[in-house]
């Protein structure tokens, strides 16, 4: 079990995907806290820092360097939740070639869909909460245009292979949840 979560900065991600994870006991692999939690004072924690700080993307051959670390471990051999990987279509395309050399792919791709304003305000929120540098107004605006313009591109990859699911975002979260559990029930078990 395989799924893919895209959706735009703010939209629920990571809150669905720590739901899900607990509820089909599988992984739930978060590039955004993987490259988080790389010490922020080492030379790799810095080149990190460098992109994501600002509201920046980190190069496709670093995620895909944790990314491919990570997949094979222990707790993901049942199946994992990509929570907002892959974000660019270098990345889909070198998730669906590491899976394929494994005899594995994915089952689904749930596409978390809100409006911008809902999303601005959900992310402001988050910064005064988790203290997070990321979240900062500048630096969501452009995390949100990076979105539209990189990983919008990915949803139409996986649409041509028929993996979408759309999810309403602005619904409560416990009916977030029980639309994705939905799908992936109906598409992966």
């Amino acid at each position: 079990m395989r799924i893919v979560f895209i959706g735009a900065p703010g939209v629920g991600k990571g809150t669905q995907c720590k739901r899900l994870a607990a509820h089909f006991q599988i992984a739930h692999l978060s590039t955004g806290e993987m490259l988080r939690s790389v010490d922020r004072d080492s030379s790799f924690g810095l080149l990190i820092r460098s992109y994501i700080d600002g509201g920046g993307l980190a190069p496709d051959d670093l995620v895909m360097r944790i990314v491919k670390g990570r997949l094979f471990d222990e707790d993901c051999r049942n199946g994992c939740l990509f929570d907002g990987f892959p974000r660019t279509l270098v990345q889909a395309k070198a998730l669906d070639d590491l899976l394929r050399a494994a005899g594995d792919g994915l089952c689904t791709v749930i596409s978390l869909e809100a409006d911008t304003d809902e999303l601005i305000g959900r992310l402001l929120k988050r910064s005064e909460q988790e203290n997070r540098v990321d979240d900062t107004a500048d630096a969501i605006q452009r995390r949100l245009e990076l979105f539209r313009q990189m990983t919008s591109p990915v949803l139409d990859y996986y649409a041509a292979q028929g993996l979408v699911e759309p999810i309403d975002a602005m619904q409560s979260p416990d009916s977030i949840f029980d639309s994705i559990r939905d799908q992936i029930e109906r598409r992966c078990l």
